[in-house]
């Protein structure tokens, strides 16, 4: 006998993918910059210093005096000079009115005359010690510095962007089937 038998052929799906990548550029432009510093106000101000030097009793001391003063120490002197001149000979004027009490009185004015006196050797520092007289102000200085801000106009650029999105396509490459059949 003979039995019929089915017969099933099947044929699968065949599916196809395509695929387009992504494309994507970035680029960055550079900022442009625009800086400027304005140069700092400054101002200063100086008071002079001041130096004061009086030489005087120095240049005294050394013998380099001012007329005026050279004339007065001169004088002075001749004044001194003339009263101890003076007391001088009326003491040898007196002791020659008394010549009859005794004595020489002549000879012993010639020895008081003629002995001149000694003069003593001193060692003198010129010009003398604190003599000059200094007096010094220093001078002042005042700074005054007034900084200034930065001018920024600086601008940015956009990144430039292009973007292209990727593709997927699907193809049906073999469509399925199914076959049944009897067999007898």
């Amino acid at each position: 006998m003979n039995i019929p038998k089915l017969q099933i052929q099947a044929t699968n799906a065949q599916i196809g993918i395509t695929t387009q990548r992504a494309v994507q550029e970035i680029q960055q432009p550079q900022a442009n910059l625009d800086l400027q510093q304005p140069q700092a106000k400054m101002t200063i101000q100086t008071t002079k210093s001041k130096l004061s030097i009086d030489a005087h009793d120095a240049r005294e001391s050394m013998g380099y005096q001012t007329s005026m003063s050279r004339t007065r120490e001169i004088a002075q002197q001749s004044k001194q000079d003339a009263l101890e001149g003076t007391a001088r000979r009326a003491q040898e004027g007196i002791e020659l009115m008394s010549i009859e009490k005794g004595g020489n009185p002549i000879a012993d004015q010639a020895k008081r005359r003629g002995k001149q006196p000694y003069s003593s050797i001193n060692i003198k520092f010129i010009p003398q010690a604190d003599s000059i007289k200094i007096d010094f102000e220093p001078g002042k200085v005042d700074i005054q510095v007034e900084p200034q801000k930065v001018i920024n106009n600086s601008t940015i650029n956009k990144p430039i962007h292009n973007y292209t999105p990727g593709k997927v396509k699907i193809d049906l490459l073999q469509e399925p089937s199914l076959k049944i059949d009897w067999i007898v």
